[in-house]
């Protein structure tokens, strides 16, 4: 049997195998995820704004720790140094705003979140209907519609969404 060959003539070795390797996660790394999941999730339920405003604050110490990391990788690496600095500094303003106003910033953030998931609720309503009318059946579109009018919801009362975001987010880490 003869090796198949490249552009030039010569033969392709095949015998390359690749073998995926099963991530082995220790028990108790998922005890303990499961664990905080379930006290972030009361925590969330019982007390929804101290909650959000710390895990707000935590995202703001997170970014702007990673703004500045971000920049000082600029000038360290090369490679990717513009994007690697407007990044950082985009990091760094928004952790520092974040920071600044602890009151205000669970709002902001909650209501962009939102917003996001609205034009992704759109966008992806809008795919699940055209794949109905390719035929991919009747549910598929009535989700989409379904979804589509969530997405709209969500954008016209995003303030809504946001204050109810931190109550789903602590039923389904909850469940989860």
């Amino acid at each position: 049997m003869e090796q198949p060959a490249d552009i030039t003539g010569q033969s392709i070795e095949s015998d390359y195998n690749i073998e995926y390797e099963i991530l082995q996660v220790p028990w108790w790394v998922v005890l303990l995820e499961g664990i905080i999941a379930i006290l972030v999730g009361l925590f969330l339920l019982y007390r929804p704004a101290a909650t959000t405003i710390f895990l707000v604050q935590i995202l703001g110490i997170f970014w702007l720790a990673e703004g500045i990391l971000s920049v000082i990788g600029a000038f360290i690496f090369s490679g990717n140094r513009v994007w690697k600095l407007l990044s950082g500094i985009l990091s760094i303003i928004a952790g520092v705003v974040i920071i600044t106003y602890p009151i205000y910033s669970p709002f902001i953030v909650l209501t962009l979140f939102v917003i996001f998931i609205g034009v992704w609720a759109i966008i992806n309503g809008i795919v699940k209907i055209a794949l109905a009318l390719k035929g991919g059946g009747g549910g598929i579109g009535i989700i989409g519609i379904l979804t589509v009018i969530l997405g709209l919801l969500l954008l016209t009362n995003s303030l809504v969404g946001a204050l109810f975001l931190p109550w789903i987010f602590g039923f389904f880490l909850i469940i989860g």
